[in-house]
């Protein structure tokens, strides 16, 4: 992966399919108006046509046209517990509060996520405190705030700055159900990330937000207990840092063969891209996932409900990464900042240990 991090370069890994629509269109006009009796026009078709296959090599696989990586939960097999999350980035400057209380009292997760939360989003959040009475806060008013509200017991949760002095991220094991009546007990290893983008405001290059990325798969790669993984990652899904991290991590990505669920801008529907993310591990098998109605921020909240179901952990492979990846894991973490606050990930206690 050794290519530029500047921000005017990663950048172009967000609109592929935009990319591609635009060069769809041209290669329609290049086929009504060029004289096709000149070889330099089919020279010209030709090099369309290999940049628009370029850009759908990239995202093919979050299109339908593709086979799912996880497998839908069945209907009738309701025996394993489920895990129902919500992840919303708010959007600090966003008043609209009342919107995402109201999607939280109709979709009733499990696990709430906020994202740019600060302290006057915290206080309008505290009616949800009764209903879930498992929380870690850590408003900051720098636009990487992080709220985590459960009705599911954390353990050993804590709250890291792994990279960046004022980038957190959340960790925690989950009780996604108590041992008993002939059942095992089910604990749930949980990284909440939001790291900081490439751009010309924050972070000229995306090294600190592959750093992070890196960090946590690499936390992971040797994990056997059931894993998920979720926030607002700043890059899309189809990016090589990205598919670097589901390789290392081993986890999946239920919206491949399913669509992008673009969560990203909610204002222009012609700019949008799939920032807001879930991963998981083999373990679960997928109830549902959706993209919820716009609260007020630029992000859409997105909804994922997850059926714990290990027997079918053979049927689900997701990316695999070989020595080339690995080189490319350890030249990422050779980028890791000198003065990196605690680049150590934690790792919450799941069922497997």
């Amino acid at each position: 992966m050794s290519r530029a991090r500047v921000w005017w370069v990663r950048v172009w890994d967000f609109p592929r399919a935009q990319l591609a629509v635009l060069l769809a269109a041209v290669l329609v006009l290049q086929v009504l108006l060029l004289d096709r009796g000149h070889p330099a026009n089919w020279g010209v078709m030709a090099a369309t046509l290999a940049a628009l296959v370029y850009q759908l090599c990239w995202i093919l696989p979050y299109t339908r046209l593709w086979r799912p990586e996880v497998r839908r939960a069945a209907q009738e097999n309701k025996a394993g517990p489920r895990l129902r999350m919500l992840t919303a980035n708010v959007l600090t400057p966003n008043r609209n509060a009342a919107a995402l209380l109201a999607l939280v009292r109709e979709q009733r997760p499990d696990i709430l996520v906020t994202l740019e939360s600060d302290a006057w989003w915290q206080q309008q959040l505290e009616p949800l405190e009764r209903e879930y009475p498992y929380r870690v806060v850590c408003p900051l008013d720098n636009l990487y705030d992080m709220h985590v509200y459960s009705r599911l017991p954390l353990h050993g949760a804590e709250v890291k700055f792994l990279v960046e002095q004022d980038v957190p991220s959340v960790h925690a094991s989950v009780l996604l159900q108590e041992e008993g009546n002939g059942q095992p007990q089910v604990r749930v290893r949980m990284h909440f990330l939001h790291p900081a983008p490439p751009s010309p405001a924050e972070n000229e290059a995306s090294t600190e937000r592959d750093v992070e990325l890196i960090l946590v798969a690499k936390s992971l790669e040797k994990e056997r207990g059931p894993v998920v993984v979720t926030g607002d990652l700043n890059d899309v899904a189809w990016s090589p840092t990205t598919r670097l991290f589901r390789k290392l991590s081993g986890l999946l990505d239920p919206r491949v063969g399913r669509g992008m669920i673009n969560s990203f801008h909610a204002s222009y529907w012609f700019a949008r891209w799939p920032l807001d993310h879930f991963f998981h591990s083999d373990h679960f098998e997928l109830v549902q996932i959706c993209r919820l109605p716009n609260i007020g921020s630029d992000h859409f909240p997105v909804l994922i409900e997850l059926q714990y179901h290990p027997a079918n952990r053979d049927l689900q492979i997701g990316l695999q990464a070989n020595a080339h990846d690995r080189r490319d894991v350890a030249e990422v973490l050779k980028l890791a900042p000198p003065g990196a606050p605690n680049p150590q990930v934690p790792a919450p206690p799941t069922s497997a240990r």
